[in-house]
């Protein structure tokens, strides 16, 4: 992917994405393709009754698609849907451009941006799982083969069936890799369990503003931009809470619809995160003509990695960028929030609405909270330290020698100080 390249969108009206703003789709997808320095000539978009196994978009379309790039001198077509080998060739043949499409263009963007030995790795799984299906177009030495010996596939292997095999090889590898990059991280995650702190995961669709948040809350200084896509690694640092002597603040990639099934699958590991959180803050750009959109396809990826929804962590949607709306708007999003106990509405650009978050985020923590009676040495100060700060004393007492305490403690947070107290009575 050459950076500066001139590219024609072409977005297919399916009738799988009716629930979409056409126009914020196309935003959506020129922002994907400028987040890795494309330019973006124009943007189209046909209605699609029935997809062409050939090439997608019908005869008439397509020729529309390659006059566009011929008019703006494109090098690239961007199909923003999915596109299987053999419409990405003929395409590619009769627009006369290199051929992409969202998968593609999604996978191309972390390639870029991935910054961790972790990220890397799962990015390249992700490449070479897409690719691999995608051989019959990407060579053009298929023809030659290869004479064998018994080390190079045997007598006769083609090169496609040769570099199959080495992208194989190369998959095994990298699974092995990343199954003990999840190993070290499930040792952190067991030993942070064991840490007298919450855990509190940011998610959202991408650009809804989680790292403009996670600063704020946590007052870090972590890439944020208004670019899809600006926050690909995890990001974790401690923060304030009231009731609570800290908690542990972890950003998360944003998601997107139609997020390639290899990456749900190679960044697994990187939203088990999200799975062993105390809670989520569901991070919504209320501002957003597809925010409701966005929100379901959130929410069909936690699901999809067993986060959220019945069973889950609590969740809290923070409904975003309040600022950015007009008069009318604020009112009528003010009204529908007031009527939910899960939303808070909030700009993290200005700090509105962070108090009531925060407010919300503990009662959130301390919900079904069982009171528990606890008697500790009364040289423990340090225990007693910390019921005083991550529990609700009801009542104490010493003798001098012992302490007793009637204090409500949530599931989690009684399991942490069990964790802290293995001689507690």
């Amino acid at each position: 992917m050459t950076r500066g390249a001139r590219a024609i969108i072409a977005l297919p009206e399916l009738g799988g994405a009716a629930r979409r703003d056409v126009e914020a789709r196309l935003a959506e997808a020129g922002g994907l393709a400028e987040a890795i320095g494309i330019h973006v000539a124009e943007k189209l978009h046909f209605r699609i009754r029935s997809p062409r196994p050939a090439t997608l978009f019908g005869s008439g379309q397509t020729q529309a698609i390659a006059d566009a790039v011929a008019a703006q001198g494109a090098e690239l077509l961007i199909v923003d849907a999915a596109v299987t080998p053999v419409q990405q060739k003929n395409l590619e043949e009769r627009t006369k451009a290199k051929v992409i499409d969202r998968t593609g263009l999604i996978l191309e963007i972390f390639g870029e941006r991935a910054a961790t030995a972790e990220g890397r790795l799962q990015v390249e799984l992700a490449h070479l799982d897409y690719q691999a299906g995608r051989l019959v177009r990407s060579w053009t030495h298929l023809e030659r083969q290869r004479g064998g010996f018994g080390f190079l596939g045997g007598p006769g292997e083609t090169q496609i069936e040769a570099d199959r095999r080495l992208i194989r090889e190369r998959i095994a590898k990298l699974k092995k890799e990343l199954e003990q990059v999840a190993r070290t991280r499930g040792l952190h995650r067991a030993r942070r369990q064991k840490a007298p702190w919450p855990v509190i995961a940011l998610v959202g669709y991408t650009n809804a503003g989680k790292s403009t948040l996670f600063n704020r809350l946590a007052n870090a200084d972590v890439t944020a931009e208004n670019m899809l896509f600006a926050t690909l690694d995890p990001t974790m640092r401690e923060m304030a809470l009231t009731g609570f002597d800290k908690a542990i603040l972890s950003d998360t990639v944003g998601f997107i619809s139609d997020l390639p099934t290899q990456l749900i699958a190679a960044f697994r590991a990187t939203l088990e995160e999200v799975i062993s959180a105390d809670l989520i803050v569901h991070v919504r750009d209320i501002a957003h003509p597809d925010s409701d959109a966005q929100r379901q396809d959130v929410e069909q990826v936690l699901a999809e990695i067993g986060a959220g929804g019945e069973g889950g962590s609590p969740t809290i949607e923070a409904w975003n960028k309040i600022d950015a709306l007009a008069p009318e708007e604020r009112a009528r999003i003010g009204a529908e929030a007031a009527r939910r106990e899960d939303v808070v509405r909030i700009s993290a650009l200005t700090g509105e609405g962070i108090d009531d978050l925060l407010a919300c985020a503990s009662a959130k923590l301390r919900a079904g909270a069982t009171l528990r009676h606890v008697t500790l040495p009364a040289a423990a100060g340090e225990a007693m330290a910390w019921l005083h700060a991550n529990g609700e004393i009801v009542s104490q007492r010493s003798d001098g020698v012992e302490a007793e305490y009637e204090v409500r403690l949530s599931d989690a947070d009684w399991a942490r100080f069990q964790s802290r107290q293995p001689q507690r009575a």
